[in-house]
């Protein structure tokens, strides 16, 4: 009787897992922005996507562990995470630009409206003088116009920069779902197949 192990391709998982999660958040800007729009640039809205983000991304990376056998080295476990996480910024990224350009042209006016609204009320009620509100109000129309309407370059710098910021979650999410075999030598028994 032979024995052969079957493997699971890392890869293709932690694409599929950022595809789902990419889609999801996608689903929830969409639900929101034809809803609450304004709801967008809140602080609520921030924590509860960074909330829905952190489940999400814990779910997935026990999910690839498992798939890997329940066991992964550090670096095994890295690289996964991080494609994970790339796959759905990617997607992320591309729609919310393609969704200003092309499905909601108002989508760029009208979020710089709503943050430039929220950014003067907060400052206001923190009791800053004229002066300091005008040069805030100008530099954050100046941030906000690269944000929503950015260049090429811009975008491609944008992408960069968050793609680093991803890079040290993948760092940090993998040092936490890292998982090293006990008996590196055994079969992993849920794996094998039997062929006879």
């Amino acid at each position: 009787m032979e024995t052969t192990t079957t493997t699971v391709n890392l890869k293709r998982e932690a694409l599929k897992n950022g595809a789902i999660w990419g889609g999801i958040n996608i689903v929830i800007f969409l639900a929101v922005w034809y809803t609450v729009p304004s709801l967008m640039t809140s602080p609520v809205y921030a924590l509860i996507s960074a909330i829905i983000g952190i489940l999400l991304a814990v779910f997935f990376c026990i999910d690839m562990r498992k798939k890997a056998g329940g066991y992964w080295s550090y670096s095994e476990a890295l690289w996964p995470i991080l494609g994970m996480f790339l796959m759905n910024m990617t997607m992320v990224f591309l729609f919310t630009n393609l969704f200003g350009k092309f499905i909601d042209p108002t989508y760029p006016a009208k979020m710089k409206e709503y943050t430039m609204e929220s950014t003067m009320k907060m400052m206001e009620s923190m009791g800053v003088d004229e002066t300091t509100l005008e040069k805030t109000r100008a530099s954050t129309e100046e941030s906000l116009e690269k944000q929503f309407n950015p260049t090429f370059a811009q975008g491609v710098q944008a992408y960069g920069l968050v793609a680093i910021m991803y890079f040290v979650f993948a760092l940090i999410f993998a040092l936490i779902f890292k998982r090293n075999n006990p008996n590196p030598f055994a079969e992993p028994v849920d794996e094998r197949v039997q062929e006879g």
